[in-house]
This record gives C-alpha cells, sequence and structure tokens, in this order.
C-alpha cells in the first residue's frame, strides 16, 4: 500500500515521502531533479511495476518537505545525512538508489560517503561536481543570478516565464517538444520560488564539494545514464566511467536530452531494471 505523509525526521526537516513497500522485494530510493517533485519518476515507477518497493521524497526546497533551520540544511553534506536518517527511520539497511541530475548529484554524494547503505545505483544525467575552485566560483556567482530572480517573482506567470526559459537550454534537447512537456511545466509550478532559490544556492554546483577523485575508489555498482543531445553531460560521464571502469556502466539514450525518464521513459525503465536485477 502506498502512504504519503510528512513525518518529523528530526528537529531540522519534515520530509514529505511516499513510501510503496513489499517486504518481499527490494527497496529503490528515487531523488529528484531541481525543481522536481515526489511524483518525477512516477511513469517510470510505473512500468517498472512489482519488481520493487519504491522510495520517493520531495527534497529540500521542494514540494511539501519542510526546512526548519537556517541555509545549511540545504547542503548536500546536510541533505545526505537526512536522507539516511530518513533510511533509518523506515528500517531501510540497504537499498538501490535512482537520482536525476540534482538528485543525482546528491545520489553519488550517498554512495560515496555511505555506501554499506546502497546494493546498485542508478545516476541520470548527473555530475560530480566542479573540480576547480575557479570553476566553483564562477558557478556560485552564475546561480546567484538565478536565485535573484527566484525571490523576486512576484506571481504565478513570472515563475512559468522562468520555467519555460530554463527548458531551453541547449542540455534540454528537445523536451518542450514533448507531448508530456506542459504536465511537467505544471507540476514545477507547485514548487515554492523562494524555497527553490534556497536549494540552488547551497545545494548547486558551486556550493557541492568536489567528487572526482572519490569515484576512483568507489566500490559500489553505477550506471550512468545520459541522453544523446545532450553533449555536455555525455562528456561528465564518459570522463566518471574512465574514473572507475571496473564497477562502472554508462549507457547514451537515444532520442532524448538531460530528462531521460520524461524523453524516453521506457528506454530508461529497461536499462534501470534490467541492470538492478541482474547479478
Amino acid at each position: 500500500m502506498q502512504t504519503q505523509q510528512i513525518t518529523p525526521l528530526n528537529k531540522n526537516y519534515h520530509f514529505h515521502y511516499s513510501f510503496n513497500k513489499n517486504s518481499r522485494k527490494p527497496v529503490i530510493l528515487f531523488l529528484h531533479g531541481f525543481m522536481g517533485n515526489i511524483h518525477e519518476f512516477d511513469e517510470a515507477i510505473q512500468l517498472l511495476g512489482d519488481d520493487f518497493s519504491y522510495l520517493t521524497l520531495d527534497l529540500p526546497g521542494h514540494g511539501k518537505t519542510k526546512v526548519l533551520c537556517g541555509d545549511e540544511c540545504y547542503k548536500i553534506e546536510n541533505t545526505a545525512q537526512a536522507i539516511i536518517n530518513l533510511l533509518d527511520e523506515l528500517e531501510i539497511a540497504q537499498c538501490f538508489l535512482v537520482g536525476y541530475s540534482m538528485g543525482g548529484r546528491l545520489g553519488l554524494y550517498l554512495t560515496l560517503h555511505f555506501p554499506e547503505r546502497f546494493i546498485k545505483v542508478v545516476l541520470e544525467s548527473a555530475s560530480p561536481g566542479l573540480p576547480t575552485d575557479a570553476e566553483r566560483l564562477s558557478r556560485i556567482k552564475s546561480d546567484y543570478k538565478i536565485t535573484r530572480k527566484l525571490i523576486r517573482m512576484i506571481d504565478k506567470s513570472e515563475f512559468q516565464f522562468f520555467l519555460h526559459n530554463w527548458y531551453n537550454q541547449p542540455i534540454f534537447g528537445n523536451i518542450k517538444n514533448h507531448p508530456a512537456y506542459q504536465k511537467m511545466i505544471e507540476s514545477r509550478l507547485e514548487n515554492n520560488p523562494l524555497a527553490l532559490a534556497k536549494s540552488l544556492q547551497f545545494m548547486g554546483n558551486g556550493y557541492q564539494p568536489s567528487l572526482w577523485t572519490k569515484i576512483e575508489a568507489n566500490q559500489i555498482p553505477l550506471l550512468l545514464l545520459v541522453g544523446e543531445y545532450d553533449e555536455k553531460f555525455v562528456h561528465i560521464n564518459t570522463a566518471m566511467y574512465y574514473r572507475n571502469p571496473l564497477v562502472t556502466q554508462l549507457q547514451v539514450i537515444q532520442k532524448a536530452g538531460h530528462n531521460i525518464h520524461l524523453e524516453n521513459t521506457r528506454d530508461f525503465v529497461d536499462h534501470v531494471g534490467k541492470f538492478l536485477l541482474e547479478n
């Protein structure tokens, strides 16, 4: 049975999550991307069917999850620890993990810092962060301009305009022509721009510690998924693969940009299901 609830994880977070539990099936923890929410992977989960149990949640700054402390609670380190605490609360000793974009960066951080908690990990359009201080500083400055736009929004129409501009970025390929694009926009509009600004500012690429060197020591099987139209992340994930090819697989998904699970849901599900279930 599926449940949705807001439950106090600790004094700093009230996570809004859904846990569709089958005690005989392994759990997949899904982590959405920037501006996503608990429903980000609904269609993929329907196609994956009865082979798994499913845990989805709204990350800090998104959906109905509430952050009850200062800016430090939006950082990747504290968010990761809070998710581990949630797994403890739900008595999930180990699980699979699937993370998209921002959720993929968080997923990689979890994998490398809490390897005992994860069996296999799928990272969709993710990265290990920026390798140099100069690149991180530059990204912090560019993200600050975006956060200023989000903070200053007065009404929903301004937010909608922002979203359409956001998905004009080259990494998203032809997503605006996809039949589900408008439905995705409506889902994104349920977020609070001010809370999104906090997430972007403190869990963006600029603030995230670089994980490039840690990948080399990783022992958890990784599947890296990237869309063929997302040239930037094809390059990043190819470099990730060569850092640790013994436990890492890389798949370039056809007819997709950054958001593979929306643009080519069937291929996404086929690769995820095969990877997680194979011995």
